[in-house]
């Protein structure tokens, strides 16, 4: 199948994502281009109840294995239920994180090797998508973001060292597929992130 209408978006912790994807939403609405929304993990009802169990504050003594098996777990049911169906009917798929992210917090963060990941995650390797816009948030300018949000989950209240770790596994994300991926610089304001986001997403969709 061609994944060319598979678009994801991917950075760090309040990097803007689910900002830049309502405006781009917007936009599509203007210009009559049929889409859907959805994120990871979740978007469906099995991938959601997936999602409460990973982000649970209370289930901090998850191992890093357990962790990327349900990631994984829920991108394929996610994939086959939500993602592919909609691309089969022509409409693009904007999606809140997707594999990256498990190669950055997983595969690298945690320590679990992005090689162990690819692996964990190899039915979706052929799903791969078209085009992901990674927000690059500085971990020190996130973090500041973080404390200002309120209500967090398991991750959000990991220490700086491992937000760090996750904003380096995205730096070596982009290495490994530098077509794919379109770097935006999200330390800039908000209305040029969209501005940017917006930008590389029509002229992609055009080609």
């Amino acid at each position: 199948m061609d994944m060319k209408n598979f678009i994801t978006f991917e950075g760090g912790e309040c990097s803007g994502k689910t900002t830049v994807i309502a405006k781009i939403c917007e936009k599509f609405e203007e210009l009559h281009i049929p889409y859907i929304t959805t994120r990871e993990p979740g978007g469906i009802r099995i991938a959601e109840d997936i999602r409460n169990i990973i982000l649970n504050v209370k289930n901090t003594d998850m191992t890093p294995q357990c962790e990327a098996l349900l990631y994984a777990a829920s991108r394929m049911q996610h994939l086959s239920q939500r993602v592919l169906p909609a691309i089969a009917e022509g409409k693009i798929v904007l999606c809140d994180r997707f594999l990256d992210s498990s190669l950055a917090y997983q595969g690298y963060a945690r320590g679990l090797g992005m090689e162990n990941v690819l692996t964990a995650n190899a039915f979706a390797l052929e799903y791969l998508p078209g085009l992901t816009l990674f927000i690059d948030v500085l971990p020190e300018v996130a973090l500041k973001r973080l404390e200002g949000r309120g209500k967090s989950d398991r991750l959000d209240l990991e220490k700086k060292e491992f937000h760090n770790k996750v904003y380096q596994g995205y730096q070596e994300v982009m290495k490994l597929y530098p077509k794919r991926v379109v770097r935006i610089d999200g330390n800039q304001p908000l209305e040029k992130v969209i501005e940017d986001c917006l930008k590389v997403v029509l002229e992609y969709i055009k080609k």
